[in-house]
């Protein structure tokens, strides 16, 4: 398996090599024109002389033609005006190839800082869930209870981090596994169960209208989608509130939506909560859980899904995902 310290000296091995090969391309063809213009020029402004002297030796043909003569003092400030141009020339195409080559970098450090943010925000509240499921196993321990549930309960709460953190590297590298099936129906139940306490805590009843279809996705990766906006409208919705997640098929897609009784989204902010960090108005509730909005999105996109709010009132917001149907 080739290691990353590898794979980033390939990279910059092939960035050096492609702003080699444009220069000395580059180099090569404003050689060639200035040499054929300052040939042209050469020519246009020489003049013709007749000899009419010559030496009487053989071989010697001065006396019997015409000489091309060309005066230095017309011809120079070509030189000079041809050379500066392709030195103007040249460090124009440098700089456009090493900006071309180093783009891919650029890109990389972008990937980089992104994960790095993504990292250190949305395993916050996986955290949080660990220590509260610490603390009830820690109390029914103390009280002799039994601690089985909560320790299975721990183990999948530490699987799931495992999956996020591969989810978000996966985000960083930019790779989409569609070879996977994923059953929606499974993966919203999986999704609802994950949340449940959560919705308990705050007063939230969860329903399901679940499909037998699939998508090309890893289970795991739709289960914290759904989690991500699921979770969100936990957030805003208020006590005795519940929130549907509703699954349809069309002819050309898998449409899921997750509709919540809370305040609604401003008209401004429907796009906005989708960027990076973005926050709404706030719930005195603690915030995020599994991916958030920013990194859904991105997620559905390499999967040439997508994830938008179709409609918010008031009375609560609705948002639809929705992923391409396997080809039969």
């Amino acid at each position: 398996m080739t290691s990353p310290e590898a794979a980033d000296r390939r990279r910059v091995q092939r960035a050096a090599f492609s702003v080699g090969v444009w220069v000395a391309a580059a180099s090569a063809i404003v050689i060639a024109l200035g040499v054929s213009v300052l040939v042209a020029v050469i020519l246009l402004r020489a003049r013709v002389e007749n000899d009419e002297h010559g030496t009487g030796f053989p071989g010697d043909h001065r006396g019997s033609g015409d000489d091309l003569v060309v005066d230095v003092d017309r011809v120079l400030p070509w030189v000079i005006g041809l050379g500066i141009l392709g030195v103007v020339v040249l460090s124009l195409i440098a700089w456009f190839a090493a900006r071309r080559a180093v783009r891919p970098l650029g890109e990389a450090l972008r990937l980089q800082r992104n994960f790095v943010a993504d990292a250190s925000h949305e395993l916050r509240t996986p955290l949080t869930t660990l220590t509260s499921r610490i603390q009830i196993a820690q109390r029914r321990l103390e009280r002799g209870g039994d601690v089985a549930e909560a320790l299975d309960q721990l183990r999948s709460d530490a699987d799931a981090m495992n999956d996020m953190l591969t989810d978000l590297l996966m985000a960083a590298e930019g790779k989409a596994d569609t070879t996977a099936l994923a059953p929606v129906g499974e993966a919203m139940d999986a999704a609802v169960s994950r949340l449940q306490p959560l919705a308990d805590e705050s007063g939230v009843t969860l329903e399901v209208f679940s499909t037998d279809r699939a998508v090309r996705m890893p289970l795991p990766t739709l289960t914290r989608i759904l989690m991500a906006v699921v979770d969100n409208a936990i957030q805003h919705s208020p006590g005795g509130a519940a929130v549907t997640i509703a699954a349809a098929a069309t002819r050309d897609d898998v449409e899921i939506r997750v509709s919540d009784q809370g305040s609604g989204i401003d008209p401004a902010d429907a796009e906005r909560i989708f960027e990076r960090f973005a926050r709404g108005s706030e719930t005195g509730r603690r915030r995020g859980s599994g991916l958030g909005l920013a990194l859904v999105r991105d997620v559905l996109t390499r999967y040439a899904g997508r994830i938008e709010v179709e409609s918010t009132s008031s009375g609560g917001t609705t948002f639809l995902i929705a992923l391409p149907s396997p080809r039969v």
